[in-house]
């Protein structure tokens, strides 16, 4: 007979674990709206945030706010019922139709969140038999939007086209997908999305783009990565999210108009889910217009992005190359990339630790994020700071 384990004494042990390795996570409570001068419930004075992921400086921008005011006046506070129902209103619409035209499309489709657009696209476009081609550092939502497809799920080392190609042309799977991210999420590099559509083209599959980290910063008024590059295909179908450089919450996905429809009829996680606060939808609306007029925004961004990588020496900590807002410092040591973290954080400046399972094991780095809403003077201590605690543990 099988030993009896009780539940919660290995839940508890398995937390026991996760301490010894340096690998348990923990919330902090912010108190302050989201911006780099920020406060929290554990610490008693200010600290400047390097980790939020809102590039443009728009989360906490009032035209933003008083547009969802508004929006919550006209449309009241929920949806009220999924949008294939009744939960899909004029405001909605109108910011679908906005995406798709900001974008370059001919449509686009609203979810609520990124995660629930990559679960939600995957499996409705392949399947058992099929082939899903990723790359291997992608982020969690894809992998998970490729298990649930229960398609054959291949990976390629990391930006690895001749791999890739080699992969391809092996399969004999009727439909192919090739996912990526656009902006690797830990690294910040940019994905070699030309060589990529030239592949998905080569072998007849779709090549999906997350651009959850380069919507809004990259490309001509900040279109993208497809932009940035200047591509355009029927095989293409990108995802952006909206709680990122737009300051707000939600996703989308755009692509042809046939394929958007296939999305809206096939996409569980779409059709099974309450539509989102219409009131979001208007500040959105806002979000874009600024994010269209924001090339002085990315200017400063990008400078605040050349200043860093320029002033930044490190003797034994690795600052990965990336021309993007995310800055990654390799360490390698969980406890030391945590002991770093700590570190910065007496100094009052807030720069995360990030540990396996979402980096590769050996590689825990600082996820270092600027934001056009940070000032040269506090990207010249955060660099000061670095090199100081660097040198301290030589």
């Amino acid at each position: 007979m099988a030993e009896h384990i009780d539940p919660l004494d290995e839940l508890r042990a398995g937390l026991g674990e996760l301490d010894a390795s340096g690998l348990r996570r923990r919330r902090r409570i912010v108190t302050t709206p989201c911006q780099p001068d920020t406060r929290l419930a554990d610490r008693a004075g200010p600290i400047v945030a390097f980790c939020s992921n809102d590039y443009l400086g728009l989360a906490a921008e009032p035209a933003i706010a008083e547009a969802v005011r508004r929006g919550s006046l006209r449309w009241g506070s929920g949806s009220g019922a999924s949008h294939l129902v009744s939960g899909h209103y004029a405001v909605h619409e109108a910011l679908e139709q906005r995406l798709a035209t900001f974008t370059g499309m001919d449509a686009a489709l609203y979810f609520s969140t990124g995660y629930m657009a990559n679960i939600g696209v995957m499996p409705a476009l392949v399947g058992r038999g099929d082939a899903i081609f990723a790359d291997k550092v992608n982020h969690a939502s894809l992998v998970d939007g490729a298990l649930l497809s229960r398609a054959e799920f291949i990976r390629y080392p990391h930006c690895d086209l001749a791999a890739l190609e080699g992969r391809l042309a092996a399969s004999r799977a009727p439909r192919k997908l090739i996912v990526t991210d656009g902006v690797f999420s830990m690294d910040g590099d940019i994905a070699p999305l030309p060589q990529l559509l030239a592949l998905a083209e080569a072998h007849q599959a779709w090549l999906l783009v997350d651009d959850a980290h380069g919507f809004g910063v990259l490309g001509p008024q900040g279109r993208g990565c497809l932009a940035h590059f200047g591509l355009a295909s029927p095989r293409l179908i990108y995802m952006g999210t909206l709680g990122k450089a737009a300051g707000l919450s939600g996703a989308f996905v755009a692509g042809q108009r046939d394929v958007i429809d296939w999305l809206l009829n096939k996409a569980r996680s779409y059709i099974f889910t309450t539509g989102a606060p219409p009131m979001l939808a208007d500040g959105l609306l806002t979000a874009l217009d600024l994010i269209e007029q924001g090339d002085e925004r990315r200017a400063h961004l990008n400078a605040l992005i050349a200043r860093f990588r320029a002033g930044l020496g490190l003797r034994r900590w690795q600052l990965l190359p990336s021309e993007t807002p995310i800055q990654p410092v390799v360490i390698g040591d969980n406890h030391a990339a945590l002991a770093v973290s700590q570190a910065l954080d007496a100094e009052g400046l807030w720069v995360p630790a990030i540990r396996p399972p979402t980096v590769p094991k050996g590689s825990a780095r600082l996820r270092i994020v600027l934001s056009a809403a940070h000032s040269i003077e506090q990207v010249d201590r955060l660099v000061d700071t670095l090199q100081r605690l660097e040198a301290a543990q030589a």
